[in-house]
């Protein structure tokens, strides 16, 4: 099934050049060769009901290159030790006259909100992800002719500096890629979604995947892939943000369990738009637009419940009256109120995964009472090596089990780690100094270059809100071997079990394996006198650990059982 070279033989200037969306004579990147395929096949196949973005601006190499060039920036490239030098230095840059003036004709086409996406060469590989490593910007398209300009000249400069950020360089050093490689286009797009009440947004965003790769269960069958949902803009289907996941197998199996305490602790409970009246993209709690969210949706009940501390109550049932509730987007009734939905999105996978000859991964919107699906992103689904179930013995002496999880496991092991990362959970973020953490388990990562190591941590490694785990970037972890999320009971951080986030792809074609360990339920174990009694190296910040000796990581899918041991 697997035949790269087709996808790669794909040429998709001709897309772009015949509807007149193409601004230079360069390479058009991964993004934008991912729409101009996907158009091919909705055509070839008479697929009228699944929609593209009206309109797709590609920005080429060409432009990027010049704007190098003409700036005089690939001196800043190299010698910047700060990125925020770099992106100050693009902002400052000036686009050729010609660019400009068609700059301005893209403006005169797109009136509503717009997205500005990153296209890198790069992204057209089908073996490494490089999912989330450059910039992705929505503004609101209001103001002056001269405003708006601007800000799409602002955006398209942050994209072309998003190349150069250190989750990219981490990536490409890592991966054996040469700077010389790197090259951006741009996609300029209108940002596909309604406007409701001054807002603008799409009711539901989605990722899928046409395959599972990391199987929560046996349940699940890896053929009928995945689907991350959220309500609003999809940038929480892709970050490590709260969405719902559904496995297509079967939309009602909940990989964070099924006690209302467990759902209610996964669930959105804010959403992303773009303000119309001062233009920006914004995030917005439910709770707070939850009249406007009733009134403009009439599928709402099948988004959100009421949660009252102990059980999860429908959306006009008279919850709120029994004490304090609040509104969380469960997406409880969402299989069976929007199944045609769910036959859609699997039926397109299969259809696009046999046209490119490769799994694929796609991003959409979805409004439920038009019935209009829009398909905004494809590209290759890097594949993952199922490594094999490994049986975890069962004389293994409980003073030298460290960590052992029971939920979202999958099959994997790492023998004789050297050395074990961890960023004590008990005291993490009682100074609040989050990014003194994070930086501080960077520098060891940098430092165990040569090493896969295990590295533990609270709550959701990457998060963006550090309140919810170690704000790390790529180049933070990207040598570790093992990463281990802790949830505490009442401690606020829980791990986030986010599959087919571009973390989750990363862990995939890095061969980066994956434990979560809850904390005081039933077969999970964080054992803390072990962790007290043992010497270890303190990091730059005080709550960061390292522990050498052996260990070994141990992880059966069909079972769902991981362990991490200390053979010593």
């Amino acid at each position: 099934m697997n035949d790269p070279s087709f996808y790669q033989a794909f040429d998709p200037i001709h897309h772009y050049r015949e509807r007149n969306w193409l601004i230079g004579a360069g390479d058009v990147g991964g993004k934008a060769k991912g729409l101009a395929f996907a158009a091919a096949v909705l055509d070839e196949k008479g697929l009228t009901d699944v929609h593209l973005p009206e309109a797709t601006y590609v920005v080429t190499t060409e432009i990027f290159e010049e704007f190098l060039v003409d700036n005089d920036l690939e001196g800043v490239i190299r010698t910047a030790t700060d990125y925020y030098d770099i992106v100050e230095a693009f902002e400052r840059g000036r686009f050729r006259p010609a660019v400009r003036a068609v700059f301005r004709q893209i403006l005169e086409a797109i009136r509503t909100p717009v997205a500005v996406r990153s296209s890198s060469v790069l992204e057209d590989d089908v073996t490494l992800s490089f999912a989330g490593k450059y910039a992705t910007h929505f503004f609101g398209n209001t103001g002056t002719d001269e405003f708006r300009l601007r800000r799409l000249e602002r955006a398209v400069k942050q994209v072309f500096a998003s190349a150069f950020n250190p989750a990219a360089k981490e990536y490409r050093r890592k991966h054996g890629i040469k700077l010389s490689a790197e090259k951006m286009a741009v996609l300029v797009q209108p940002i596909v979604g309604r406007t409701r009440d001054g807002l603008f947004y799409p009711e539901l965003a989605a990722a899928a995947f046409s395959k599972v790769f990391r199987r929560p269960s046996p349940r699940v069958h890896k053929e009928d892939g995945l689907m991350r949902v959220c309500f609003g803009l999809g940038t929480r289907t892709v970050d490590r943000a709260f969405a719902r996941t559904f496995f297509l197998s079967n939309p009602h199996i909940r990989p964070e369990g099924n006690r209302p305490a467990d759902i209610a602790s996964h669930a959105q409970e804010e959403f992303d738009y773009v303000d119309l009246n001062h233009g920006f993209f914004l995030s917005g709690r439910i709770e707070y637009f939850l009249k406007q969210m009733t009134a403009q949706h009439k599928m709402a009940p099948a988004f959100v419940e009421w949660y009252d501390g102990e059980m999860l109550h429908w959306l006009h049932s008279e919850a709120p009256s029994h004490g304090h509730c609040r509104p969380v987007l469960s997406f409880a009734d969402l299989p069976r109120r929007c199944s045609p939905f769910f036959k859609r999105v699997k039926a397109l996978l299969n259809v696009l995964e046999e046209a490119m000859r490769l799994p694929v991964d796609i991003e959409l919107t979805y409004e439920t009472t038009l019935d209009e699906l829009t398909l905004v992103q494809l590209r290759p689904l890097s594949v993952y090596e199922d490594l094999g179930r490994r049986e975890i013995p069962a004389d293994i002496p409980p003073d030298k089990i460290l960590l052992r999880g029971n939920r979202m496991v999958a099959n994997g092991a790492l023998e004789g780690a050297g050395a074990l990362v961890v960023v004590d959970p008990y005291s993490y973020g009682q100074n609040a100094d989050f990014y003194e953490v994070a930086r501080a388990v960077g520098e060891l990562n940098r430092q165990l270059e040569d090493e896969r190591y295990i590295l533990v941590g609270p709550g959701r490694w990457g998060s963006a809100n550090p309140t919810l785990g170690v704000p790390v970037q790529y180049s933070e972890l990207s040598n570790s071997g093992c990463l281990v999320e802790v949830g505490l009971p009442n401690g606020g951080m829980t791990p986030e079990l986010s599959f087919g986030t571009h973390f989750f792809l990363d862990l995939d074609v890095d061969n980066i394996l994956y434990l979560p360990v809850f904390v005081g339920e039933e077969g999970n174990v964080f054992n803390r006198e072990w962790f007290r009694s043992h010497p270890y190296e303190e990091g730059e910040h005080p709550c960061v650990r390292i522990y050498r000796g052996r260990f070994d990581v141990l992880l059966d899918g069909e079972e769902e059982v991981g362990i991490v041991i200390s053979r010593e």
